[in-house]
């Protein structure tokens, strides 16, 4: 089945990126180890991912990376019409820096599978740093091919293209301060809607008074974001990082995301390094979402999705590394071993919880109550200097 981007955002997201890119330095020559685990609303997805980088000279610089999810269970908009499930996705991606002067230039390309869902992206950026190596200007390109299928059906088979544009602006103000500015934009062209998910409405007929029929969503879509991020070096050699996201897309979705994260380490050689941070979304619904339609094909476009109506979250997060002693590293090179851990919670204003009505026949529909869960997200990194 094919797995949400909301699930897929907190494994993939900023697990091996650096905070800042800056233009004139290569990535660190390192191996990444990671173990990652999600937990809740009915879904637990875990699983390995390796990445090696490594340098040929001062101008070159290759990653290889590859990325397990497994995952099972159902979440609550499933497993009302659907039974749980089991399923594996294998991510491959192989990248590559040149550096030349103040410019590095970068290719990736990634291929992700699942057994019902294709997925090959190629990437493009391109840094150059200015005015004495202060300022980083950073543009990224990608084009992403989908092929969509439904397991059970040989029937079903689509597309969908993806073409992300970014472009952002990085500048050390101060010894102590560093900031940067950001937009994004994207066009999605295709089935951009889960194969296996359906709509409610209602049906005097049905012994729930509802029943269900498939998602239909638009074949286009366009986003815009715009994020700014600041560092701050506090005098007892801590700091401070705060982040603002806005969101925009032709579906009618606002978002706003806030983030503050604290970073300590302790001892004068860094040995130990603590992490703590609080972040919080919100997002309006998708111009043709509703958790109840008044009748069957009641609108040219219909959504049930929970990601596409009006929700917020609230994450805190801590986290821990700490150095290995000589004596116990591997391979005769620096050892970090890496714990964060994530508690999130998923409060949504008009997605309502059906499976009530097993419980009560009392309960008439679009009186449901409002669903919410929380969850845990955990990663374990051997990151081994190379």
């Amino acid at each position: 089945m094919v797995v949400t981007k909301l699930l897929r955002y907190f494994f993939t997201v900023g697990l091996f990126l650096p905070t800042y890119a800056f233009a004139a330095v290569l990535p660190e020559e390192r191996a990444d180890n990671l173990y990652h685990a999600y937990s809740g609303g009915g879904v637990t997805i875990d699983g390995p991912s390796v990445l090696i980088r490594k340098n040929i000279g001062n101008n070159v610089s290759f990653s290889a990376n590859y990325y397990v999810d497994m995952i099972s269970g159902a979440s609550i908009d499933v497993e009302a019409t659907a039974s749980e499930y089991s399923e594996q996705r294998d991510q491959y991606s192989l990248g590559a820096d040149y550096l030349v002067d103040k410019t590095t230039i970068s290719v990736g390309y990634t291929n992700s599978s699942e057994n019902d869902y294709e997925a090959e992206t190629v990437a493009f950026g391109i840094s150059q740093g200015f005015f004495g190596d202060l300022s980083t200007i950073d543009l990224r390109v990608s084009y992403g091919s989908d092929d969509v299928y439904r397991n059970g059906d040989e029937n079903f088979a689509d597309e969908a293209e993806h073409r992300r544009y970014a472009l952002s602006w990085n500048q050390i103000l101060s010894q102590k301060l560093i900031a940067e500015v950001g937009v994004e934009t994207v066009s999605d062209e295709g089935f951009l809607n889960n194969p296996y998910r359906s709509v409610r409405y209602l049906d005097p007929a049905s012994g729930t008074g509802f029943s269900y029929q498939s998602e239909l969503y638009p074949r286009t879509r366009n986003s815009d974001a715009v994020s700014i991020r600041a560092k701050y070096r506090l005098p007892y050699r801590a700091s401070l990082k705060g982040e603002y996201r806005r969101y925009a897309d032709s579906w009618g979705i606002t978002a706003d995301n806030v983030e503050f994260r604290y970073t300590h380490p302790l001892k004068e050689r860094d040995e130990w390094i603590f992490e703590g941070k609080i972040r919080y979304y919100q997002q309006t619904s998708a111009d043709f979402y509703s958790d109840l339609f008044p009748y069957l094909n009641a609108t040219n476009f219909r959504a049930r999705d929970k990601e596409m109506s009006n929700f917020t979250t609230l994450a805190f997060g801590l986290g821990v590394s700490y150095e290995l002693p000589q004596r116990w590293s591997l391979f005769n090179r620096k050892n970090n071993i890496s714990f964060y851990w994530d508690h999130i919670l998923f409060d949504y204003e008009d997605f309502l919880d059906v499976t009530v009505h097993g419980d009560s026949t009392a309960i008439t529909p679009g009186s449901e109550p409002a669903y919410s869960f929380s969850a845990n997200v955990i990663r374990l990194f051997w990151t081994v200097r190379i």
